[in-house]
């Protein structure tokens, strides 16, 4: 099932497989690329099973090399019990973030770690920076859909459990192509709750405090 929906992604999307061609971002014409990759043994059931309440949520902005210390003290902040799979996501996290800052040469990142069971983010939208990394650990993905002046997608794609998402907006030099637009799923009131990475890139943290 996860074969066929990214088989079947939108125009502007380019799958990629493994976390190296993330680099198709600066392609001409690629408005976002998702890395296919298989989920990590044993860390799906492992973080599906725990009470949304020891799910991490963090804000901050830090050096791509703090980011698992970071990650770390929300996960011990929230009450996730200290395992081999919270190690292999605290790991999982910080591969992400240094791959994200490596393509967009950014010396800061702004990390998001967001635990989510609203219909956050419901509008489709294109985000007011350069590009953003998106990866959903529990929970519904990301949704993403080709407009047609300026219309929410008539056809909407979803990218799996577990498979990062790497997203230009309005400020990359080249416009995203193919009106490519995203969205967190609509779940309000399901009783599911999703556990989000985000990562942005910060070159002024100064500006971006």
């Amino acid at each position: 099932m996860i074969r066929e929906v990214l088989k079947d992604a939108t125009a502007g999307v380019t799958i990629v497989e493994t976390p190296q061609e993330l680099t198709a971002i600066a392609k001409p014409g690629c408005a976002a690329a998702i890395w296919q990759r298989h989920p990590i043994p044993g860390l799906q059931p492992w973080i599906d099973g725990l009470e949304s309440c020891a799910l991490p949520s963090a804000r901050l902005i830090l050096r791509p090399d703090m980011v698992r210390d970071a990650a770390s003290e929300a996960c011990t902040h929230a009450g996730m019990p200290d395992s081999a799979e919270r190690a292999q996501l605290l790991a999982d996290i910080a591969a992400l973030a240094d791959r994200f800052a490596r393509i967009m040469q950014a010396p800061f990142l702004r990390l998001r770690l967001d635990r989510v069971s609203t219909n956050a983010c419901r509008r489709f939208h294109v985000d007011a920076l350069t590009a953003r990394l998106i990866c959903t650990y529990r929970g519904t993905g990301t949704q993403y859909g080709t407009s047609t002046n300026g219309a929410d997608p008539a056809r909407v794609f979803t990218v799996p459990t577990g498979m990062p998402i790497l997203l230009r907006g309005t400020l990359w030099p080249e416009q995203p192509s193919a009106g490519l637009l995203h969205r967190s799923p609509p779940i309000e009131g399901s009783g599911e709750t999703r556990l989000l990475l985000v990562l942005d890139p910060i070159f002024d943290p100064e500006e971006d405090a």
